[in-house]
């Protein structure tokens, strides 16, 4: 099973960007839909994105769509969330998760999770 670990996060100031990182170990990363989901204090986690194992789809939740953008990186092991436009109500923890099905937004479809990354959008 392969193994996640996000970075890049960070305090940002509104209107500003970040790019999120997420490495995966294993060889099986290539086979994997990657999604990232993100999570506030006294809220529970939300889907951000999903992108599919070549790359060549993904999907948002509508809150981010236009601001924020998922790709990866294949023969790194590495899947990436830049986020821009960014706003106080993006604080949270962002993690990064592994699906075998795409399209999915939905938890259960998610097999590896990493720890997550905290962003916390302020002024």
């Amino acid at each position: 099973q392969v193994q996640l670990v996000e970075s890049g996060g960070g305090l940002v100031q509104p209107g500003g960007s970040l790019r999120l990182s997420c490495a995966a170990s294993g060889r099986s990363f290539s086979t994997y839909a990657m999604g990232w989901f993100r999570q506030a204090p006294g809220k529970e986690r939300e889907f951000v994105g999903q992108i599919n194992a070549d790359g060549r789809l993904s999907l948002y939740t509508a809150s981010v769509k236009g601001r924020f953008t998922v790709s990866r990186d294949n023969a790194k092991n590495t899947v990436y969330l830049q986020m821009s436009s960014l706003r106080p109500e993006d604080t949270a923890v962002y993690t990064c998760a592994a699906a075998n099905v795409y399209p999915s937004a939905q938890v259960q479809s998610y097999v590896a999770w990493g720890r997550g990354t905290q962003v916390t959008v302020s002024s």
